[in-house]
């Protein structure tokens, strides 16, 4: 009866660090993988400079962001893929507000899931993946296959090496589809791979991405993936 007290104790804690407004919009901020500054992260959130310097620094003891100092500057990011992963969860069981822009649909399109790729777009990669015998799904993991280890080999990556990282090609649930897209090592590589080759590109203030011509060509040609 402790050790489940205590087991409680921690998930309300953690839960009161994320549930507090301006908190969750600075970690929601950080869900592209990128290092933000404390002031831009204040404006985001709509508080003063003094107030989130407060916030991130319960965040900073909580564990769930991490900080780099460059001379008198400080950037603030989400500390692991773990509390990327979380957030992500909650917004599938958190209440949609009802008022939608281009923006909302950009980021149901495509976007970045703090390092690899998410939405509509991440969704039916995944899909594509396993209809060509590449990736198989066991639980909350994807086993690349025989095919797939060829055809990721032809895209250029590196996968000996990225095979040895604890989490190589993870299951993440997607908040806005409800289905998993392609996360771990594996997903952050082809991320990262189709934004070096510009078949995506981030929009300007969020995480939101665009499919540009090249990657819909490549991404047909390469994977079965038809825009």
């Amino acid at each position: 009866m402790i050790f489940e007290a205590q087991l409680e104790t921690d998930l309300s804690s953690v839960a009161a660090l994320m549930g507090e407004p301006a908190r969750a919009a600075m970690l929601c901020a950080l869900m592209d993988g990128l290092a933000l500054p404390a002031g831009e992260l204040a404006e985001l959130a709509g508080i003063s400079p003094q107030t989130a310097s407060t916030h991130l620094q319960k965040l900073l003891e909580g564990k769930l962001l991490s900080v780099e100092s460059h001379g008198r500057h400080r950037y603030y990011r989400l500390s692991s893929l773990e509390v990327a992963a979380a957030l992500e969860a909650l917004m599938v069981i958190a209440p949609q507000s009802r008022k939608q822009n281009s923006s909302d649909t950009d980021l149901c399109f495509a976007r970045t899931c703090y390092d690899h790729l998410a939405g509509w777009l991440g969704v039916e990669f995944v899909q594509a993946l396993k209809k060509s015998g590449c990736l198989e799904q066991d639980g909350l993991q994807f086993n690349l296959t025989p095919t797939g280890w060829k055809t990721f080999e032809a895209f250029g990556l590196d996968l000996e090496t990225l095979a040895l990282q604890r989490h190589f090609a993870k299951a993440c649930l997607d908040w806005t589809q409800r289905k998993h897209h392609l996360g771990g090592a594996l997903g952050r590589a082809i991320t990262s791979k189709m934004l070096e080759l510009k078949w995506l590109v981030r929009l300007p203030n969020g995480r939101a991405l665009r499919v540009t011509e090249a990657g819909r060509l490549g991404l047909q040609k390469s994977f079965g993936v038809r825009l």
